[in-house]
């Protein structure tokens, strides 16, 4: 169904959004990539792709929050994917106003320039994050939102907005909520990759807290759940979970990681690494009921799979790493 669509992906330069344009061209989509421009004219991860496929994609650099430049890029675009945004949550603690204003006016540009051009579908971008520590499990649609960190509110706050503009505009919005992703191309700013790239060269693996738990779910499948919420109807006006149905604290998945490695490694608190008490998220298991009924999406990659695929992606990148150093 998206075969010859316009389609623009914000964020396309990232873990998650390289996957999805890859993807996209593979399923014959006409893709623009909008990507956050600085001065070397970056293409991040975007630049790992195959030739073949790259020379598909058309890039346009800008900025988010700028309004003109989004409308630039959204001029005959049928669908579009916002992912653009700040990430981080210890960036968040740090510069919480660049943040917020990145991911919440962001989003409006997005949904302002979608709704004059009169664009087919938005699929918006969410996060696991906005439950905080769960209330209940497994976690569904429904659960309350805790915004503990400023990442966290920005998200609530930039779903919201994207909802306002289905409810106010009858705008084509759905929300694609993905829990933790993870995979090959993901920096070692997530926990994975950081626990990988410490285990393939070190004998002591730093960490923050290993007790919480987390839902991980391997890329394919998070780009799955991005192409079903974009060619069904049913996803307009929902929120949807996209993520494995299955927990693992900290500390196994560290353990899990260092047996595929083949190396034992002792798991080191690092206090830098660690969240404010009332900021850590200590649970987060996910509900994919909703994505299974509305869309016929469910998980295909294990977790022991999708790590093993992960490693060797990491053994052969391993100048993409620095397991040395904490990054915010």
């Amino acid at each position: 169904m998206l075969e010859s669509k316009r389609v623009l992906v914000t964020g396309a330069g990232g873990f998650i959004g390289s996957h999805l344009t890859e993807r996209l061209v593979d399923l014959g989509a006409q893709v623009t990539a909008f990507l956050r421009y600085n001065s070397r004219a970056d293409e991040a991860m975007i630049g790992l792709l195959p030739p073949e496929k790259k020379k598909k994609i058309r890039i346009i650099y800008g900025e988010l929050r700028q309004s003109e430049t989004v409308k630039r890029a959204m001029k005959n675009i049928d669908i579009v994917f916002n992912l653009a945004a700040l990430i981080s949550i210890p960036y968040s603690y740090l510069h919480p106003q660049e943040v917020i204003e990145t991911n919440t006016l962001g989003t409006l540009n997005v949904l302002t320039a979608a709704r004059e051009e009169e664009a087919e579908k938005v699929v918006q971008t969410s996060t696991s994050e906005v439950y905080g520590t769960a209330q209940y499990v497994p976690i569904d649609e429904k659960h309350p939102k805790q915004p503990q960190s400023p990442y966290s509110a920005s998200k609530i706050a930039a779903d919201a907005i994207a909802l306002s503009f289905y409810y106010s505009f009858n705008l084509p919005v759905a929300i694609i909520r993905p829990f933790n992703t993870y995979g090959p191309r993901q920096s070692d700013r997530a926990v994975i990759p950081a626990i990988i790239s410490q285990a393939l060269v070190k004998k002591k693996v730093l960490l923050g807290s290993t007790t919480p738990t987390r839902d991980f779910n391997f890329v394919s499948d998070t780009v799955e759940g991005f192409i079903k919420i974009a060619e069904s109807e049913n996803s307009i006006g929902e929120e949807i979970n996209v993520g494995s149905g299955f927990e693992i604290s900290i500390g196994d998945l560290a353990g899990k990681i260092a047996s595929f490695v083949g190396k034992e490694v002792k798991l080191i608190k690092d206090e830098k690494r660690v969240r404010p008490e009332k900021s850590e998220v200590e649970r987060l298991l996910a509900d994919n009921s909703k994505a299974r009924k509305l869309l016929g999406w469910s998980p295909r990659v294990s977790l022991d799979a999708g790590l093993k695929m992960t490693i060797e992606w990491v053994k052969d990148y391993r100048d993409f790493y620095r397991p040395d150093t904490y990054k915010v």
